[in-house]
C-alpha cells in the first residue's frame, strides 16, 4: 500500500486512468462502508466498464490490488464479487 502514489492517481481526470485503475478506484471508495457484494452488470454504467470488462479486471485486481480483499462469491447467472478493504481484514 503506497500512501504517495493514491494522490496522483486522484488528481488525474478519468479519461487519463487506465480502466483497472478507475475500477480500483471505484472498488476502494465502496469498501471503505464496509463490505460490499455487486454484480458486474450492475456497476457498469457507474465505472464506464462492460461487465465482461469489469469481469475480466476483477481476476487481475484479485493478485494486484493488496489495498482490497477480493473473492469470487457465487455464481447465479453471472459471478456475485465480494470486496473489502484489506484494512478491515486485519
Amino acid at each position: 500500500m503506497s500512501a504517495t502514489a493514491q494522490p496522483a492517481a486522484d488528481s488525474l481526470s478519468t479519461d487519463e486512468l487506465t480502466k483497472e485503475d478507475r475500477l480500483k478506484q471505484f472498488l476502494l471508495a465502496k469498501a471503505q462502508d464496509g463490505e460490499m457484494y455487486f454484480k458486474s452488470k450492475f456497476i457498469a454504467d457507474e465505472v464506464g466498464l462492460s461487465a465482461k470488462e469489469i469481469g475480466a479486471l476483477m481476476v487481475k485486481l484479485r493478485d494486484s490490488a493488496t489495498e482490497l480483499t477480493i473473492e469470487k462469491w457465487s455464481y447465479t447467472s453471472a459471478t456475485t464479487w465480494r470486496i473489502e478493504s484489506a484494512d478491515a481484514t486485519a
